[in-house]
C-alpha cells in the first residue's frame, strides 16, 4: 500500500441541468470529441486541397460518424461484452449516460456509415477513411476522459506513485489506466497520424497505420487495465480488448502493406 495514495475526484458524473434534464458529462466528452473533429477536419481541408474535400461534405459525413459512432459503439459493448445482462434487460441498451460503449464496435459502425457516404458521394471507400482516421484520437482521448470522470474502467492494482483509489474499487491503488488511453490512443496516436497524413500517402496507408496504432496501445494499455468483473481473462491470459485488438493490428498491418505494395 502506498503512504498517501491517490484519490479518485469522484466527480459528479452530471455537469449540470436544462431544466428538469441531467447533462452528463460523459455525453458532453462526446460532444467535444464530434466539435474536434469538425475543427481539426476543417484544418486538413484548407491545408490539404489534394484531398478534394469540401466543408458540406465534412459536415454530411459527421452525421454518417455520429450514427455509426453511437449505434455501433453501444452494440458492441452489447455484444461483445454483456450479451446476457442485456438481452434480459433491453431498456437499459438505450442508457448510454451510464457508461459502456465498445471501440471495437464503434470501429465497425463507423466504417460502415462511411461506406454508405462514400457510395453516395461517390468516393472512394478508403479515400474516405483516409480523411477521417487522423480526426479520430483527439475524439478518443475525450472519450477515455470521460471514463475517468465516471470513475470506470479503472486499472489493475499498483504501487506506482501515481496509484489512485476509486470508488467502488476498495482502498487499493490502481493503475489510472484510462488516462493512459487518453495518452496513447488519443494524444500520441493523433500526433503520428497527423504528421503522416499530411504529405500524400497511399490511398489506403493512413487508415492502416490508424488500425495499427490504435491496436497496438489499446493492447499494451490493456496490461494495466482491470478486466472486466463479468469477463476477467480469457485465453493465454488476455483481455477481451486485447483479443479485439488483435484483428485490427493484422488488419492494419496487411492494410499498410497492400497500400504500398499497390503504389509501387
Amino acid at each position: 500500500m502506498l503512504a498517501h495514495p491517490l484519490i479518485h475526484p469522484n466527480i459528479n458524473p452530471i455537469a449540470f441541468h436544462i431544466g428538469p434534464l441531467p447533462v452528463h458529462w460523459y455525453g458532453l466528452m462526446y460532444l467535444l470529441a464530434f466539435i474536434l473533429v469538425i475543427v481539426m477536419g476543417r484544418r486538413r481541408i484548407h491545408t490539404q486541397p489534394w484531398l478534394d474535400w469540401t466543408e458540406k461534405d465534412l459536415d454530411d459525413v459527421l452525421t454518417y460518424g455520429v450514427l455509426g459512432v453511437v449505434l455501433g459503439g453501444r452494440l458492441g459493448y452489447v455484444l461483445f461484452y454483456q450479451p446476457d445482462f442485456y438481452f434480459a434487460h433491453p431498456a437499459d441498451i438505450v442508457k448510454l449516460w451510464d457508461g459502456g460503449m465498445s471501440f471495437h464496435g464503434g470501429f465497425l459502425g463507423v466504417a460502415f456509415a462511411l461506406w454508405l457516404f462514400a457510395r453516395g458521394r461517390g468516393k472512394r471507400w478508403l479515400a474516405t477513411t483516409d480523411f477521417i482516421a487522423p480526426l479520430v484520437p483527439l475524439g478518443l482521448c475525450a472519450g477515455r476522459i470521460g471514463n475517468f470522470i465516471n470513475g470506470e474502467l479503472w486499472g489493475r492494482p499498483t504501487t506506482l506513485p501515481w496509484g489512485m483509489i476509486f470508488q467502488g474499487a476498495g482502498d487499493i491503488p490502481r493503475q489510472p489506466s484510462q488516462l493512459y488511453e487518453a495518452a496513447l490512443e488519443g494524444v500520441a496516436l493523433f500526433f503520428i497520424l497527423w504528421f503522416f497524413a499530411k504529405k500524400p500517402r497511399p490511398v489506403g496507408a493512413v487508415s492502416g497505420l490508424f488500425m495499427l496504432g490504435y491496436g497496438i496501445f489499446r493492447f499494451l494499455v490493456e496490461f494495466t487495465r482491470e478486466p472486466d468483473a463479468f469477463l476477467g481473462f480469457l485465453a493465454l491470459g488476455l483481455t477481451m480488448g486485447q483479443w479485439l485488438s488483435i484483428p485490427l493490428i493484422l488488419a492494419g498491418s496487411g492494410l499498410l502493406l497492400w497500400a504500398y505494395r499497390r503504389k509501387a
